[in-house]
């Protein structure tokens, strides 16, 4: 998430225009074939994955500058980088990061598909329900 909430910093006072625009190269990385993982830096920011998936796609930062237009991905790659590559990062592909008979039943239900609404709209989607190892750890309630 720091497009969106140190972008305008690192544009205007640490990094310059040039060099902050490549923070967080995502898009960099998948040319040369790279994978990787996003992150939200908690307790520095409050873990929000959705927050993760609208920064890493739009790369919007708070003033509403576009951080590194050429670095932006699509939905469906964001997703993978919180899902399939971070468990291949820790080692736990065999078990979690995607639905397949056999692995632990970790997924979220939301009220809206991330692969299909304008990605900037991404940031108002709601988490229904949580589902950890098959049972409901989470329910949003009105």
């Amino acid at each position: 998430m720091h497009t969106y909430y140190w972008g305008d910093w690192h544009r205007d006072e640490t990094l310059g225009k040039e060099r902050a625009y490549r923070i967080s190269p995502a898009a960099t990385a998948l040319k040369k074939g790279m994978i990787f993982t996003e992150h939200h830096d908690a307790p520095v920011a409050l873990p929000n994955s959705i927050m993760i998936l609208y920064s890493t796609i739009n790369r919007i930062s708070r003033s509403g500058d576009v951080i590194g237009p050429d670095e932006r991905i699509s939905p469906y790659d964001a997703l993978r980088s919180i899902t399939i590559w971070a468990a291949y990062q820790y080692f736990e592909e065999n078990s979690k990061g995607s639905i397949k008979q056999g692995k632990l039943a970790d997924f979220v239900i939301l009220d809206k598909n991330p692969l299909k609404i304008d990605p900037k709209k991404i940031i108002d989607i709601k988490v229904l329900q949580t589902i950890k190892e098959g049972k409901t750890v989470f329910k949003f309630t009105n």
